[in-house]
């Protein structure tokens, strides 16, 4: 863990971000943190962040990096949680933080950041699966406002084992307690 005195800036990304967002993704899979890509024969490349993110503007869906001094950090970022209509007000998400920068309070700036922009984007649920062995997530989740919703055992194969994940749920803004209504205007997730 680097201690760094230096501000922490929590913004849009934007394409110039992209391939150290790359470098942060890699090292997950590398240590084995992020189940779902363990072992991707498609590697993830520049373009198909850069895709995905313009799509999830349409959405108006955050996609945001934590920088530290002129460096990207981490990333987060939120995408639709099934493409069916009736699902279009709830969200799931995801956050990288660099190996060397974990522990330094990266994820409890960025999950709040990204529940305040799902949230002003009219979005009404945020769902989480994560690494049932993965305790700091587990713990962030929770400080966050997160409760676990279900248990999947045995749904990740990674390294030679079986892993299980914890799915986690947030509401947003008034949540399930009233009607959702028109969205709102579209947020500019671009930055640029």
């Amino acid at each position: 863990m680097i201690v760094d005195t230096i501000p922490l800036t929590i913004r849009a990304s934007h394409d110039g971000d992209v391939e150290a967002m790359l470098a942060i993704y890699r090292a997950h899979i590398a240590r084995g943190v992020e189940p779902a890509f363990a072992h991707d024969p498609e590697a993830l490349r520049p373009d198909d962040i850069k895709r995905r993110r313009r799509n999830m503007r349409r959405h108006r869906l955050p996609h945001l990096v934590a920088e530290r001094g002129g460096e990207v950090v981490g990333y987060a970022y939120a995408v639709l949680f099934r493409k069916r209509p009736a699902y279009r007000f709830t969200v799931k998400h995801s956050i990288y933080v660099h190996p060397d920068h974990l522990h330094a309070g990266i994820g409890r700036m960025l999950l709040p950041a990204l529940i305040d922009a799902c949230a002003a984007a009219g979005y009404r649920q945020m769902i989480g699966y994560i690494d049932a062995a993965n305790k700091p997530s587990i713990g962030l989740h929770e400080g966050c406002g997160f409760r676990q919703v279900g248990y999947l055992p045995s749904v990740a194969y990674k390294f030679g084992q079986w892993t299980d994940m914890v799915m986690m749920q947030r509401s947003l803004g008034s949540g399930g307690s009233t009607a959702p209504g028109v969205w709102p205007a579209a947020v500019d997730n671009d930055g640029e």
